[in-house]
């Protein structure tokens, strides 16, 4: 991007949620959705939410464009209070707003160009006007040839990009992506959030992205705030969430084993890496064991790009013995790689309950479990930079 999105970089916000609060209510039952969340994202920024089924960012995202009124709390856009409208007045503030579900959402008995038409007609375009638009539109996302066929003649692919298309089609500042690509295959969901990425750039369109998927939010976003249980546990740029996750929904979220469903119990005595540029790349496990005299063994490891930088996480078991934990410890403090040691014997950080391990005969059990303490670094449980 050519400037600095983030609220660092001094842009007014565009979007402003202060003190959300969602409680639904079915006769004396209460559930709240949404507590007390507050956000703000910049002019042109891509800002991601993410959390698991159930934590709330979906009621969120309804809230920015009053599909959701908030039980309380105020939604202020391009300088605005929502809240405040009449319904006529957001009517019209929402045509400032796109929005695009996992579902596409089409008009089944229309034509490609006829949908993305749609809110134009009950905009009140003229037809000459609108149909240019919708060439232009069609152009945008790469569907030219298929303006005159229907949605059940197209893949899912397809289908989402005309649902982009229309969701442009009003000149919208705002997108709103609510799980825009979850019911999309892998290969298809890259080329989708390359567009969203694209339109990005070339109209400075702001892009909320609401997801369950870590890989979606490394893909295309600026920052990203993590919710559970209906609220914000976590906000920052994407990389240094990546890098250092202060929550432990964060800590699941990044867990390659969590996104791909092969979530196993992991032995004691195990460190989690974050690797950024050069690192990712470098022999750092050959170099250790040689540097350090002690064998690990590497659990799980994946590289990532975010941002258009490399970063890597590995997961690696250190041997039983506290000393030679300790000079693990002290080796990646000196090439300065973040490193998490999880708590395996009581389900801490990331790692699930297991059974404690049998102590070592080299070392007391409690002697290796502190060996690569890192609770007096600025930032918890995480390895000196």
């Amino acid at each position: 991007m050519p400037k600095d999105k983030t609220p660092e970089g001094n842009d007014v916000p565009v979007i402003e949620l202060r003190n959300i609060d969602k409680t639904f209510r079915s006769g004396k039952t209460a559930v709240s959705a949404v507590r007390n969340v507050s956000l703000s994202v910049s002019d042109g920024e891509i800002f991601g939410i993410i959390g698991f089924s159930g934590a709330g960012k979906s009621t969120l995202v309804r809230c920015i464009n009053l599909l959701e009124r908030p039980t309380s709390g105020q939604v202020v856009v391009d300088g605005v209070d929502l809240t405040t409208l009449s319904a006529k007045q957001l009517r019209a503030a929402r045509k400032n707003i796109g929005m695009i579900f996992q579902q596409f959402n089409l008009l089944s008995q229309r034509t490609v160009a006829n949908n993305v038409r749609f809110p134009l007609e009950t905009s009140g375009v003229p037809r000459a006007r609108a149909d240019e638009r919708v060439r232009e539109l069609l152009q945008l996302v790469d569907l030219s040839d298929k303006a005159d066929v229907y949605p059940a003649q197209l893949s899912g692919g397809q289908k989402q990009r005309v649902a982009i298309a229309r969701a442009l089609a009003c000149n919208p500042k705002i997108i709103l992506c609510d799980e825009a690509t979850s019911a999309l295959d892998p290969l298809t969901t890259h080329s989708i959030l390359d567009l969203l990425k694209r339109l990005n750039e070339q109209l400075g369109v702001t892009i909320v992205v609401i997801t369950h998927e870590m890989r979606v939010v490394e893909q295309i976003c600026d920052r990203v705030a993590v919710m559970d249980a209906g609220e914000v546990v976590e906000e920052g740029r994407v990389r240094d969430v990546f890098l250092r996750p202060q929550s432990e929904t964060a800590r699941r979220l990044i867990d390659p084993a969590y996104q791909t469903g092969s979530r196993v119990s992991l032995p004691p005595n195990t460190l989690r890496l974050a690797f950024t540029g050069e690192e990712s790349g470098a022999p750092v496990i050959s170099d250790l064991t040689v540097q350090c005299n002690a064998m690990v063994s590497i659990v799980s490891a994946n590289t990532e790009n975010i941002g258009g930088k490399p970063f890597g996480q590995m997961l690696i078991e250190m041997p039983p013995d506290a000393a030679s934990q300790a000079r693990i410890c002290a080796y990646l403090d000196k090439r300065g790689i973040s490193y998490e040691k999880s708590d395996a014997s009581e389900g801490g950080g990331r790692m699930p309950k297991q059974a404690a391990s049998a102590p070592s005969a080299q070392a007391p059990a409690s002697d290796a479990s502190n060996a690569c303490d890192t609770s007096q670094n600025d930032v918890p449980a995480i390895g000196k930079e």
